[in-house]
């Protein structure tokens, strides 16, 4: 489910908190965080996010808020149109994979469709796992947004242009021009995962 642009907001702040102090706020550092005139707003504000699947709420603790971003790595599906790639609108489930097991971390998992890649062993079905960053180097597999699709393809800058390269004879480069179209990386393949996996939602 879509985030509201507040519901955004805290879920932003619950991670940036987490990020820095090692445990999530209060509802009372929501509620200062935020100008609410008392926890009871932020309490209502942290239900709607667990009701979209964004937290998990622990009863009885201050403290207990989770991330269900923790819970695994998600699997992201469908991108909406201007959103943030792990924006929550756009995870299909979570996968109970150590996001640790790559180098670097893996972020998100990508399902792999289609067989421009399948000279590299990517075939259509496997998760392929993401490092998500914008940057990356000559050569390296990233995962690009052009517009609003998302493709998976090697990287090469040419002179003027970016080159999208697949690895199968029977497709064409992808010809990137910037400025003409939308183009962003959202990230490079660190790994991939093929076979019998476990779902946790």
């Amino acid at each position: 489910m879509k985030l509201t642009p507040r519901q955004q907001e805290i879920l932003d702040f619950i991670k940036s908190t987490l990020e820095v102090l090692g445990a999530p706020p209060t509802r009372m550092e929501i509620s200062s965080a935020f100008g609410f005139a008392s926890p009871n707003a932020a309490e209502d504000h942290l239900k709607a996010l667990a009701k979209k699947g964004a937290i998990v709420l622990e009863p009885g603790s201050a403290r207990g808020i989770r991330l269900v971003e923790q819970l695994g790595l998600p699997l992201i599906g469908s991108v909406a149109a201007g959103s943030p790639i792990l924006a929550v609108e756009n995870v299909q489930g979570r996968y109970a994979f150590d996001a640790s097991m790559f180098s670097p971390k893996a972020d998100f998992l990508l399902k792999v469709r289609g067989t421009s890649m399948i000279d590299i062993g990517m075939f259509d079905g496997d998760l392929l796992a993401v490092h998500k960053t914008n940057q990356a180097r000559d050569g390296q597999i990233v995962v690009a947004r052009i517009d609003e699709e998302v493709t998976v393809k090697r990287l090469q800058h040419r002179d003027g242009f970016i080159e999208l390269i697949a690895e199968n004879p029977e497709f064409q480069p992808i010809i990137v021009n910037p400025g003409e179209v939308e183009f962003a990386i959202e990230g490079i393949a660190v790994g991939l995962i093929r076979g019998a996996v476990s779902k946790l939602s």
